[in-house]
């Protein structure tokens, strides 16, 4: 029996916990999409494929000094059209090397066919983010410079 887009959705979750590339491009179709409709500067704003996907992925996190501890407040919103799902999530974590608290929304909508991922639309808190991180400076100067 294929996983249903809610149990999709928190093995999504536990994925990113575990900072897990693979475990993530596990849950996409090969041919999937994932778009992040709110621009970030110097990402991409679409990935094609589960192999791109798994990259972008495996580098942003491996690249990261963020260490999420758990996901936490998740609303799921279910939609009238059985293979989407809608969560939104609170990240919550530290920031290495020093263990300064980290928190990051962001809210998640998922086309789940068969079991698989063939469409995300991935909206995080860019700002909030790297705001946490410590960085806020570097994405404004990377949102000035990308015009």
């Amino acid at each position: 029996m294929p996983l249903t887009p809610r149990e999709v959705l928190v093995r999504y979750h536990r994925a990113m916990v575990d900072r897990s590339a693979d475990d993530l491009a596990g849950l996409y179709a090969a041919d999937a999409v994932h778009v992040f409709p709110f621009r970030v500067p110097r990402f991409p704003a679409r990935l094609e494929g589960r192999e791109e996907i798994r990259a972008l992925y495996r580098g942003t996190w491996g690249a990261s000094p963020v260490r999420l501890a758990e996901i936490r407040d998740v609303v799921v919103h279910e939609a009238a059209d059985p293979e989407v799902v809608t969560g939104e999530w609170e990240g919550i974590g530290s920031v290495e090397p020093d263990g300064r608290p980290f928190r990051a929304t962001g809210l998640l909508t998922l086309r789940v066919r068969n079991g698989e991922i063939v469409e995300t639309r991935d909206y995080m808190d860019v700002f909030g983010t790297y705001h946490a991180m410590g960085r806020l400076r570097d994405v404004v100067a990377a949102a000035e410079s990308d015009g």
